[in-house]
């Protein structure tokens, strides 16, 4: 965050001085060109980073971890967002680490990513029952038995396109 915030004050220091430097070799032009560049460029730099920030992030992750489901960002003090959305948070599947369970047919054992701008990434164990559409956080020690069946409770419907239990359940 800190390093964006760099970046975008030094595009419109670096505008300003650009515009600075026209300013005395072409000298009818207005005062007020500097700080409108400058506010012009740090917007850009902004948005760029805005926008770039899924691809880069996508493209760091390790060789197995696939995103599985993206969440887009509107906002009305971002107007051009409602014109094209921009990523700013995703889940990803470690798909070479799911594993079965003998005792439970249809269930996969994953470890999931939740990836969000601005917010550190969280690690998350979930049980996916394939057939029955539902899935189960390994979030408390009681979710699980001994015997590694995951508690009644625990359990919470999906919807049936969620495209999480669709990468993780995918190949059968």
């Amino acid at each position: 965050m800190i390093l964006e915030l760099v970046a975008v004050i030094t595009a419109g220091v670096g505008a300003g001085g650009v515009v600075l430097l026209v300013r005395r070799i072409v000298p009818p032009l207005p005062r007020w060109l500097m700080p409108v560049v400058a506010g012009a460029a740090m917007l850009a730099v902004s948005i760029s980073l805005e926008y770039s920030w899924f691809p880069r992030t996508e493209a760091a992750l390790p060789q197995g971890v696939e995103v599985a489901s993206q969440r887009q960002n509107r906002a009305f003090w971002r107007p051009w967002t409602y014109a094209v959305p921009f990523v700013d948070g995703f889940i990803a599947v470690d798909r070479a680490g799911i594993l079965r369970n003998d005792a439970a047919e249809g269930q996969r054992l994953a470890n999931l990513y939740v990836f969000g701008r601005w917010t550190p990434t969280r690690r998350m164990r979930a049980v996916f029952d394939c057939a029955g559409r539902r899935r189960a956080d390994l979030t408390s020690a009681d979710a699980m038995g001994e015997d590694g069946i995951v508690a009644e409770h625990a359990w919470r419907s999906l919807a049936p396109d969620d495209a999480v239990a669709a990468a993780v359940c995918e190949g059968g």
